[in-house]
């Protein structure tokens, strides 16, 4: 079977599409899937050759109009049996039985979080590629009933796939040695309410002495928040960093010294990041959401949606403070990420495209 796979998102610094896509990749090198299929990746630009994959560079810009134009010849030219497209949208002429990978709905849920126009893009260009795929994959049973709710799919057609964690620090901290700093890893979008952590800080300042907040992620707010501003008019504003991007050596760095990952978003697909905090040993702290429910259960410590930035202080605070509070969020991990394994998820999403491509 030859299977053709939209790779855009591994070039440059992969964020979640990215990441999911890079761990799929990586868990069906591993087995014997690379030696029974062929593969293609897709992409604008060349991507490294980590994975036993013919790449096809299509050049372009790897937006939309690349997406509708140029990939469909692509696909043709990798004579693919089945086209995998890991995210939420894909050419909508392509002959090729389609998968498509959708992990949230949040431009449906909440059009408000975008622009007029690229609410708008993202919704039609999505309801249109799930509509004519074979099936949706999604990664929560949260993200399946907004799918059959906003896009009007029926139960059958998305299969719920959940992801595999991987650990981002390179080894576990030896017992002790963590550091009073609070971090923060992702794509800062308005529904994670990094500016509230920002605020809030000031009074984890206040209790904490010590205690620093590490921001990491590229600001994609709109309308934009100046993060920076902000950050120059808290009274503790030498303790707070602020990057866009860090290589992979300083993320594990990060992850090493954290006592808390602070991740308040009021809508996710999934949520990644806290999962892969708690596999380094850092105890999340997130919004008592439905999804977060569902991805981390026992294993975070929650705050209402509508805390005050007092609330969200305290509960930080006790966090950095009181090793045995970490532990009683810690003591949950092994149970939690027991469930999310990338094995599993690249056998699923394999026998999703296999079934699609008439081969099993």
């Amino acid at each position: 079977m030859r299977i053709a796979i939209d790779a855009r998102e591994l070039g440059g610094r992969p964020t979640g599409v990215g990441r999911y896509l890079r761990g799929l990749l990586d868990a069906w090198s591993a087995g014997d899937a690379v030696r029974r299929h062929q593969w293609t990746l897709i992409s604008p630009s060349p991507l490294e050759s980590r994975w036993p994959a013919s790449v096809v560079v299509a050049p372009g810009n790897g937006g939309t109009v690349w997406e509708q134009t140029t990939l469909p010849r692509a696909i043709r030219g990798a004579g693919a049996d089945v086209f995998f497209a890991p995210g939420y949208t894909a050419p909508l002429t392509v002959a090729a039985p389609l998968v498509l990978t959708i992990h949230d709905v949040s431009f449906f849920a909440h059009p408000e979080w975008f622009s007029f126009r690229e609410g708008a893009r993202r919704r039609w260009l999505s309801k249109w590629s799930a509509r004519r795929a074979r099936t949706v994959i999604t990664i929560s049973e949260f993200s399946k009933a907004e799918i059959r709710r906003f896009i009007g799919l029926g139960e059958r057609r998305v299969r719920v796939i959940p992801i595999g964690v991987s650990n981002p620090a390179s080894r576990l901290p030896a017992s002790g040695s963590r550091e009073p700093v609070v971090l923060y890893v992702g794509s800062i979008f308005q529904r994670r309410r990094v500016d509230r952590l920002i605020t809030a800080f000031d009074l984890v300042a206040d209790r904490v002495p010590a205690a620093r907040l590490e921001i990491v992620g590229e600001n994609r707010t709109s309308p934009r928040i100046d993060l920076e501003s902000l950050r120059r008019q808290c009274r503790h504003a030498d303790r707070i960093a602020i990057r866009s991007y860090v290589d992979d050596a300083t993320l594990a760095a990060l992850y090493e010294r954290a006592s808390v990952f602070a991740f308040m978003s009021e809508y996710e697909g999934f949520g990644l990041t806290p999962l892969e905090a708690l596999a380094a040993g850092v105890p999340p702290m997130v919004l008592d959401t439905p999804v977060a429910k569902e991805a981390c259960g026992a294993a975070a410590r929650y705050v209402a949606p509508s805390a005050s930035d007092e609330a969200i202080a305290a509960a930080i605070a006790e966090l950095l403070a009181s090793a045995d509070t970490r532990q009683q969020v810690l003591r949950h991990g092994n149970d939690v990420l027991g469930r999310y394994d990338w094995s599993l998820a690249a056998a699923a999403t394999l026998s999703v495209l296999e079934e699609a491509a008439g081969a099993r």
